[in-house]
């Protein structure tokens, strides 16, 4: 992905992002708002919310491997991620403030070294030292392969330090280890269940095609 594609968000999530892109660009035209979009991916590393069962694959496994469960994968575990360490994305954000000529401007943020998901698990497996256990699940409806060029980002910023995922990993599950892990707290309840991802080995409740939502005042 690079910075002078459109856009095309396929969930909720991205939309927002995006929504909020379109806002500050907006904003900058008709106020002259100065700002940086930052388009940072699959930021890992350590005070990341590790309980939380749906976002951050890192921080899943690591969550999933100290508390002795199998690693779950959807598909063959195959898709493709560039794991960035929050450390080696920070600085750029920090700078950011004091560079004028990065305003108006927008960048992507992240690693430039590849991963599948697959090898992702036997590393987290490997720092914690047990044996790889993954439970495989059905393949979700996602971005097989995805990772970000940083050419303006270098251009601007020069080269950005970069921390192997093995070590990144590594000082993760260290953190996590001597903090331990919080509790996962039960959410509000959901409206719109079919096709959720389940959390841990919980399944959702199956919703049929076509079958009409209860209306609600909000």
């Amino acid at each position: 992905m690079r910075e002078t594609m459109t856009p095309h968000p396929e969930d909720p999530y991205g939309i927002s992002k995006y929504a909020f892109e379109l806002e500050l660009q907006a904003s900058a035209a008709m106020f002259g708002l100065p700002h940086v979009i930052f388009r940072p991916h699959n930021v890992y590393g350590e005070r990341q919310n590790v309980s939380d069962p749906y976002r951050n694959v890192v921080g899943i496994f690591i969550r999933q491997v100290l508390s002795g469960e199998p690693l779950t994968v959807f598909g063959d575990g195959m898709q493709t991620r560039a794991f960035s360490h929050v450390d080696a994305v920070s600085a750029a954000i920090a700078d950011s403030l004091t560079m004028p000529d990065c305003w108006m401007q927008t960048f992507n943020l992240g690693s430039d070294d590849i991963c599948n998901v697959g090898e992702l698990a036997r590393i987290v497996s490997k720092a914690a030292r047990v044996p790889l256990r993954i439970e495989y699940r059905p393949e979700r409806h996602e971005v097989r392969h995805a990772f970000s060029d940083h050419n303006k980002l270098h251009s601007f910023f020069g080269k950005q330090a970069s921390i192997p995922l093995e070590e990144g990993v590594s000082r993760m599950l260290a953190w996590v280890r001597a903090t331990g892990i919080p509790t996962m707290t039960q959410g509000p309840p959901i409206e719109l269940a079919y096709d959720l991802r389940p959390a841990r080995n919980q399944e959702a409740p199956p919703i049929p095609h076509g079958k009409a939502m209860p209306q609600t005042d909000s």
